[in-house]
């Protein structure tokens, strides 16, 4: 039987996973979530004695039941292949006492490579089914990770245009340098004078304005999302958390059914929700620990049950946390009020109002299988100099804040549960930062003599992620006001 996605605004408006993936957000401004959570459909045992692409299949099958095995099967092949320099996809290390699930072995050396390599694919495929004739414009704002990956994914992909908006000044500077020489005809990377926040709600705002939307369908274009919004996104991050724990199984390192802790650095809400889904399929999760950097709503919320954005935005050296707006928390706040549309779209409202809104007591219960902390400027550079001087392994700047939120949950609970750490990104993306937290002396380098340095200290290969972009040419120079965000994007796509 099919699994309907709803909106979590709306509770009458059901779509498919194709129509889902395509629209990206419901025409009312909530998220589409499935009408219900469905089960694994395999056993530890077979989970782990599959490769990477068949324990995909067998998680997304579940939740994208409009696809066909044919059309699932080829977006999957399409998607994790040689543009992965790892054959298992993401490698698991056992590190200072955790499992380090590494998502940073595709084209962007980023987490969000492991959605967006297969988000294309998805949305291409959706388009035919459901006989879409407009060219699909992806319009996305990044903090620094989604924008590169998002691009990577869609250079170049017959009838999609893509337009990323992202902080000037807000992202480490090999970030910014991967999304400015990004190539392909119809990519358009722009620079916004404001911080991600504004970024978002400017995307937001532009997919909300019915008026632009009847615009470009006159013209022949459509818009959709590669944020973590869209359920393409979300879905496809639930496998890798079905896949370390096969893989733990399969090396002996668990035992049959035995719980996990999932320590997750996150700032807009989407990768630890993805794991708290898989939690919910059956998977054996115990704890979810959800880590924050000085951004620290979310530990906020955890703590005390009110999400509040009235607060400073700090710029800090794990950028793509810099969030006050947890967008994907909203399907979590969808779950806890029982799935009622109407409460949750009460509390988004007054989220839009008046910038905070709070939870029930009886939703407050609902959270116990999370447990929310932060870890401080210093207590991030700490750690990376701790664990690279106790084990030569080096963790990046966003990993880092993960692995001092589980030294603050070890100590305060004594909880010895085996926990997966998800690590987010290259140290290679955050070399600076990275390289300081390990020898100040390093701060007197340059962007790519600290690459050099890094990979000489670490004993690791420059990632081609890094070497493609040291003398490549900057293609994208355009930086626009936050009250012109609309504008830009008509003027790429030829509008008046």
């Amino acid at each position: 039987m099919d699994l309907l996605y709803k909106s979590t605004r709306n509770a009458n408006e059901t779509v498919t996973a194709s129509q889902a993936i395509l629209k990206g957000l419901a025409d009312d401004g909530g998220l589409f979530v499935p009408s219900s959570i469905p089960k694994l459909g395999a056993t530890v045992e077979e989970l782990s004695k599959m490769s990477y692409q068949e324990v995909a299949y067998t998680v997304m099958k579940e939740f994208l039941t409009d696809f066909t095995e044919d059309e699932l099967k080829a977006c999957i092949n399409n998607a994790y292949d040689s543009k992965f320099d790892t054959e298992e996809i993401a490698p698991l290390v056992k590190a200072d006492g955790a499992y380090y699930l590494e998502l940073f072995h595709g084209a962007t050396i980023a987490f969000k490579d492991m959605a967006l390599s297969i988000l294309p694919h998805l949305m291409t495929t959706s388009a035919k089914k459901n006989n879409v004739k407009n060219d699909i414009v992806i319009l996305t704002a990044t903090s620094g990770d989604t924008g590169k990956a998002a691009l990577a994914g869609f250079a170049d992909v017959k009838g999609t245009k893509i337009v990323v908006f992202y902080p000037k000044g807000g992202v480490s500077p090999i970030q910014e340098k991967q999304m400015v020489t990004q190539k392909g005809d119809n990519t358009f990377v722009v620079g916004i004078n404001g911080n991600f926040d504004q970024a978002q709600s400017g995307v937001k705002a532009i997919f909300g304005d019915k008026e632009l939307a009847k615009e470009m369908d006159d013209a022949g274009f459509q818009f959709s999302s590669a944020n973590s919004i869209n359920i393409g996104r979300l879905v496809p991050q639930i496998v890798y958390y079905v896949y370390a724990y096969a893989k733990l199984f399969a090396n002996g390192e668990i035992k049959k059914d035995e719980k996990i802790n999932v320590v997750v650095p996150t700032g807009n809400f989407g990768n630890i929700l993805a794991a708290y889904y898989a939690k919910n399929m059956g998977l054996p999760i115990a704890k979810l620990i959800c880590a924050s950097n000085d951004n620290k709503v979310l530990y906020d919320f955890f703590t005390t049950g009110t999400y509040d954005k009235n607060r400073q935005f700090v710029l800090t050296m794990s950028p793509s946390m810099d969030i006050l707006i947890s967008s994907n928390l909203e399907r979590l706040i969808y779950r806890i009020a029982g799935d009622d549309a109407e409460k949750n779209s009460e509390l988004m409202k007054k989220l839009n109002t008046e910038g905070k809104y709070d939870i029930t007591d009886d939703m407050k219960e609902k959270l116990a299988d999370f447990y929310g902390n932060y870890g401080t400027e210093a207590e991030t550079a700490k750690i990376i100099n701790e664990i690279y001087k106790e084990t030569g392994y080096i963790i990046d700047t966003h990993t880092a804040v993960a692995a001092v939120v589980y030294d603050k949950y070890k100590k305060e609970t004594n909880d010895d549960t085996k926990s997966v750490i998800a690590s987010t990104a290259s140290p290679f993306k955050f070399t600076r930062s990275v390289m300081t937290s390990i020898d100040k002396k390093y701060d007197e380098l340059g962007d790519f003599e600290l690459v050099d340095e890094l990979s000489k200290i670490g004993n690791v290969k420059v990632p081609n992620a890094i070497e493609e972009i040291r003398n490549a040419e900057v293609r994208h120079k355009t930086v626009c006001e936050v009250d012109d965000m609309k504008n830009t994007v008509k003027g790429f796509l030829g509008l008046k």
